[in-house]
């Protein structure tokens, strides 16, 4: 072969390398991003022309269906008679913006099987049902209203949980934002809307956003306090103006800028209902930032939360870190500094004490029924982690109980109920302080009552602005949600 030859035999192998590559790159890489593009015709015939099933509460409130949508055969449309109260956790599908929430968790079984996919022909074929079948939720529609009224047109979520299930009984965010407006091919404008907003309506607070903690997390230091023998509720600390932290010119001062107990000791139960800084940043020291890591470990700190919908993972600073610097772990035992958290963790830490210190996997779906209302699937409970000791929640829960009849939560109070809790001010830098709130009911509950953990945050202090604080602004959310879950009428 002269050279010529070869040079042309070389550029047409190198040219159909070239070819095979953009082949493999279009098919294997690009692949789903073509088929999943909303300008791609047989996205919108497969997703407007399968039916989907109903999705209904706990109470049979109809929040999901599909109707013919008049625009062709076997065309259909999706429909959230709710509108923006179940927006975050059914979520939506659209022919432009796919598919969020519920929608998208539980998409194969939502879908009818009634299309020329293998799996269609191959479900006819083998007897099957076509239709598609229906969800039924764990949340309570009336708790949902009561939690979305309570919360109102301030930013941030509210989220109950069944702390021996883990079935979600309310979930809420807000902003919030109607997923009507999004399911036909003319909603460009609309989701273009929703995407530019500052306020971030098509963000979930409850699972997708994190939050510095405050007090709240003293339930987290607490327990590593009494799971590593270190303190018992009646041990005694001093009480200065200000803690000096070693190695720093920084300090740490009560709320208010207040002694705990007025110079006199104070006792670590007394310091928890007041929620006082400077005994629990010294108790963090005291603990040391090891042990405090892995107490809030145990607790889901660093983990992936298994559930349904997407969820951020709350983040706790690295514990030998910790360990070399006292300063750091005094501000991080009190729930600042780096401490990151979803107010689905925190609901969770407070079903552990609720619990006996187990939690359980939280989830959203109770029920996969068929088209003719037989129950094909229902839900197992399942134990998810050991957060503390029976021992250590038994004596938390007395003191969150005293939190509520005595010191900053007296706002969660339900007439007749023992409620316990704990409240949280969270400082944030350029911004009011986020107020918090996590508490459950009934304290001691008989194997037969109901329970229920919360946990709420409202951003940036709400209508109180500066002025907020867990006990003013928190509180008085939960305390709506739970005389709601008991049925007893508050002012």
């Amino acid at each position: 072969m002269n050279r010529s030859l070869r040079k042309t035999a070389y550029g047409l192998l190198a040219a159909f390398v070239v070819l095979l590559g953009s082949v493999v790159w279009i098919q294997a890489v690009q692949g789903a991003d073509y088929r999943d593009d909303p300008r791609n015709p047989r996205l919108v015939a497969w997703r407007t022309g399968r039916e989907r099933g109903p999705i209904v509460t706990a109470d049979d409130v109809l929040v999901a269906i599909s109707s013919p949508s008049g625009t062709g055969a076997n065309t259909y449309q999706r429909e959230y008679p709710e509108g923006p109260m179940y927006a975050h956790t059914v979520g939506y599908t659209s022919v432009l913006f796919g598919t969020t929430g519920i929608e998208k968790a539980w998409s194969s079984t939502l879908l009818s099987d009634r299309d020329a996919t293998i799996s269609g022909v191959l479900n006819a074929l083998l007897g099957g049902d076509p239709r598609p079948r229906g969800l039924r939720l764990t949340i309570d529609h009336e708790l949902q209203a009561a939690a979305a009224e309570a919360l109102g047109d301030q930013k941030g979520a509210v989220v109950a949980i069944d702390p021996r299930t883990g079935a979600i009984l309310a979930l809420v965010s807000n902003p919030t934002f109607d997923p009507n407006s999004l399911v036909d091919a003319s909603a460009f404008d609309a989701g273009e809307a929703l995407s530019n907003d500052p306020d971030e309506p098509l963000r979930n607070r409850v699972t997708d956003e994190s939050y510095p903690p405050g007090s709240v997390f003293k339930v987290v230091t607490a327990t590593a306090g009494f799971d590593a023998g270190v303190v018992s509720p009646s041990s005694e600390f001093d009480d200065p103006l200000e803690l000096e932290l070693p190695g720093s010119a920084a300090t740490i001062s009560n709320f208010g800028g207040t002694r705990c107990n007025g110079g006199s000791p104070v006792a670590l139960e007394a310091a928890f209902v007041r929620s006082c800084n400077t005994v629990f940043a010294q108790l963090g020291m005291n603990v040391g930032g090891r042990q405090l890591a892995i107490t809030a470990q145990r607790f889901g700190f660093d983990s992936d939360i298994p559930f349904d919908l997407p969820t951020l993972m709350s983040r706790f600073p690295n514990g030998d870190a910790l360990e070399a610097d006292p300063a750091a772990t005094a501000q991080t035992a009190i729930g600042q500094r780096d401490v990151q958290t979803t107010p689905l963790l925190m609901a969770l830490a407070a079903s552990a004490v609720a619990n006996d210190g187990l939690v359980m996997e939280p989830y959203l779906v109770s029920e996969v029924f068929t088209s003719s209302g037989e129950i094909e699937l229902r839900a197992e409970p399942r134990v998810w982690r050991r957060s503390l000791s029976p021992a250590t929640a038994s004596v938390l829960a007395s003191m969150m109980e005293q939190v509520v009849i005595s010191g900053t939560g007296t706002k969660a109070a339900v007439p007749g109920v023992r409620i316990g809790g704990k409240t949280g001010t969270a400082e944030v830098t350029g911004s009011a302080p986020h107020a918090w709130f996590i508490g459950f009911g009934p304290v001691d509950a008989a194997s037969d009552e109901a329970t229920i953990a919360i946990a709420v945050v409202v951003e940036s202090g709400g209508s109180f602005g500066e002025s907020a604080t867990g006990g003013s602004t928190a509180a008085p959310i939960a305390q709506r949600v739970l005389a709601a879950f008991f049925g007893v009428p508050v002012d």
